[in-house]
């Protein structure tokens, strides 16, 4: 139920961020996307009594964090979708795995790379460039849009990699440390907020209200999720709840933003979960577990 709440926050993001641009700047969205969220965090922390991390060591790491998750992949979301649809923003979002999956061995001593995983980077790359539309050509615009997400998604694979290796084992609880994270990342952006942003004269109501659900859903409830699984979980399957996300985010695109959706971009998609599928080992195991059935069956 996390992962499958988890994923229909962070999917109906790509909605709300490009009703916001339509009232404010990239990074002011990004940042009142953050302040709502700390905002929210920090409510719920008072009323259930939880306290906030004590120690500087603590604080560092939700700093380098909110870096990594928050401020650098939000902004660049954000900007991103100035220039494409949500619809392919959320598909990119999908290579989320991809990324944590080359970090991670790196990083994480227990986590290594395994015989398949070659062969699922490979066909998870042929989806980025089947989802993008390589043979089509890019305009310089479009093409800025494609790299910012782009550059968000490496982003989050530090992210979730470091998160698995320095805050996992903490004993303070998920909101605490997702209302410190996300309190740090409001922080961060509030000096580029004020030196860079703009807000336009005509802000609609649509606006307004899709900021604050991704402020106060989609990221200060979906970060309590966020925590909960990456404790319970490796990092590689912790950043797998992007099988889910990109299914939200062409659904809300094309039914509420009436953006259109190319044949390649749902194939694209599906073949970069193919490779995180391979990556992961769930098709091999699958097919490991389908044998043994059909020898379980012979000999009875």
């Amino acid at each position: 139920m996390s992962f499958v709440l988890l994923g229909a926050l962070w999917g109906c993001s790509f909605w709300w961020i490009k009703l916001g641009l339509r009232a404010m700047s990239p990074v002011d969205v990004a940042f009142t996307r953050l302040a709502a969220g700390a905002t929210a965090l920090l409510v719920i922390t008072a009323i259930t009594r939880t306290p906030l991390p004590r120690t500087w060591e603590k604080w560092r790491h939700l700093f380098i964090l909110a870096v990594l998750l928050n401020s650098a992949p939000f902004t660049l979301f954000s900007y991103g979708e100035t220039h494409i649809s949500a619809v392919l923003a959320g598909l990119i979002n999908a290579c989320t795995p991809l990324t944590t999956l080359i970090v991670a061995p790196f990083i994480l001593r227990h986590e290594s790379f395994r015989p398949m995983i070659v062969a699922g980077l490979g066909i998870g790359l042929l989806g980025v460039l089947v989802v993008i539309g390589v043979w089509n050509g890019f305009g310089a615009s479009q093409l800025l849009g494609i790299g910012a997400c782009l550059g968000a998604v490496v982003c989050y694979g530090f992210g979730f990699t470091y998160a698995r290796s320095h805050l996992s084992s903490l004993p303070d609880k998920p909101v605490a440390l997702a209302a410190g994270q996300v309190l740090c990342g409001t922080l961060q952006l509030l000096p580029f907020s004020l030196a860079f942003g703009h807000v336009h004269a005509h802000r609609p109501l649509s606006s307004l209200l899709a900021l604050g659900a991704l402020g106060i859903l989609g990221t200060g409830v979906a970060y309590i999720l966020n925590f909960d699984i990456v404790r319970h979980a490796s990092a590689t399957v912790a950043s797998s709840v992007t099988y889910l996300t990109p299914v939200f985010a062409v659904v809300v695109g094309v039914a509420f933003l009436g953006e259109s959706l190319s044949w390649n971009e749902p194939l694209g998609a599906l073949l970069i979960l193919v490779g995180v599928a391979f990556t992961q080992g769930r098709i091999h195991r699958r097919a490991h577990r389908t044998s043994d059935e059909v020898r379980t069956q012979q000999t009875s």
